[in-house]
C-alpha cells in the first residue's frame, strides 16, 4: 500500500515536470524565433563574401592607383 502510495505521488511529481519542460521549450523556441539569427552555414557563407568583396574592393583600388599614376604622367609635361 505505501508502495502504491509512493508511486502515485510520484507519477504527480513527474506531470507537472513534463508540462514545466513543455512550456519552457515552447516559450524558448518562440523567443528565439523572434530572434534575427542565422546559421552557421549562412553566417559562414557572408563571411566568405565579405572577404571575397574586400579583396575586389583592395584590388581596385591597386588599378585605380596605378592609372591615376598613368594619367598623370601623362599629363605632366616632359623636362627639356
Amino acid at each position: 500500500m505505501i508502495e502504491q502510495l509512493l508511486q502515485a505521488i510520484l507519477q504527480h511529481m513527474q506531470e507537472p515536470k513534463a508540462d514545466l519542460e513543455k512550456n519552457l521549450r515552447a516559450l524558448l523556441s518562440e523567443m528565439i524565433g523572434r530572434m534575427d539569427l542565422v546559421s552557421q552555414e549562412e553566417f559562414l557563407r557572408q563571411q566568405t563574401a565579405l572577404l571575397n568583396a574586400q579583396k575586389n574592393i583592395a584590388d581596385l583600388l591597386l588599378q585605380i592607383e596605378a592609372l591615376t599614376e598613368k594619367v598623370n604622367a601623362l599629363e605632366t609635361p616632359a623636362a627639356p
